[in-house]
């Protein structure tokens, strides 16, 4: 099993940037974006951050809510991003919000959309539970063929990680991770027919003190990398690779002084194939912010990877 041992990519200088960073993808030309979900305890709102990897300068576009995601478009400096209960399109250039999705969650109270996936053109996302209590958010695919908001599930409490693999005969195999859960789960969906089959544990984590938050695929498809969310008081965090096959654990890489990792990314710098792991110091006190110097940081290690593999672009219909 491999260990990598990240160094920090990204010290935020505001401790709003801190509070809550996730959701990083790679734009290319030595840049990547990522969100700041939550700009302290009691904020109401968010943003979409550019970051180059070459200068180390970061761009900040303040949203009116809180994001869950924001992906990359066709369209030059546009996002679609899920913010509070919509999900639209965002220009971070402009400010300009033309919203696709409105009344997300609608039959139920203080949810929030949270994190998706982008595959062939469709989206898949989840909403959570403001108090982290109640199975009651739901999970959601939007279907491209007819522009139609499918609920999935409504039983979660915060929907984290998900990533969609290709399976037999037209099929398509979920991974999804609902993070009070601890554990990381598989669904066959059928997309035409907009149904998902009965969860089945891919990985088990109920026996640790970590929580599994953003996740991605291996670049062939044959493994998940997980983002851990620890409460306490580790030395460092952590994000893990697991085998889908059997669930064996394959690698590791951590994040010295931040034991809160919320999402992985894979990005290209110096021309390798290079993980980013942003980390987050939301909840924590004084005398843990001393404990955990880099907590809020993005960090960055290497990988065996040659290529980036799936890398999220949706298309504005």
């Amino acid at each position: 099993m491999n260990m990598i041992e990240t160094e920090v990519l990204f010290r935020p200088s505001s401790a709003d940037l801190k509070f809550l960073p996730e959701g990083p993808y790679w734009l290319g030309h030595d840049s990547m974006s990522w969100v700041s979900i939550q700009h302290g305890a009691g904020a109401t709102f968010g943003a979409i951050n550019r970051l180059s990897l070459t200068t180390g300068i970061n761009e900040t576009t303040v949203l009116k809510g809180r994001p869950g995601f924001a992906f990359p478009t066709n369209a030059p400096n546009v996002f679609v991003a899920g913010v509070e209960r919509e999900v639209g399109f965002m220009d971070v250039l402009t400010g300009k919000w033309t919203p696709l999705i409105t009344g997300v969650d609608s039959s139920v109270v203080n949810t929030i959309i949270n994190d998706g996936v982008v595959f062939e053109g469709n989206l898949i996302f989840g909403c959570k539970d403001l108090e982290f209590r109640t199975h009651k958010a739901g999970l959601y695919l939007w279907r491209r063929s007819d522009r139609r908001l499918i609920t999935l599930r409504s039983d979660q409490i915060c929907s984290n990680g998900k990533a969609v693999v290709p399976g037999d005969a037209g099929m398509l195999w979920l991974y999804d991770i609902d993070s009070p859960s601890k554990k990381i789960t598989r669904s066959l969906l059928n997309l035409q027919g907009a149904t998902l089959s009965d969860p089945h544990t891919i990985v088990d984590l109920t026996a640790g003190n970590v929580f599994p938050d953003g996740m991605i695929l291996t670049p062939d498809h044959q493994s998940l990398i997980v983002a851990l969310y620890d409460p306490g008081d580790s030395k460092f965090g952590s994000a893990r690779q697991y085998r889908i096959s059997d669930g064996a654990l394959e690698a590791i890489w951590t994040c010295p002084g931040a034991p809160r990792v919320t999402c992985p990314q894979l990005v290209e710098q110096n021309g390798k194939v290079r993980l980013v792991l942003t980390t987050a110091v939301e909840g924590m006190t004084e005398e843990q912010l001393q404990q955990h110097p880099n907590s809020g940081c993005l960090f960055v290690g290497d990988t065996p990877f040659t290529s980036l593999g799936d890398q999220p672009r949706f298309d504005i219909p």
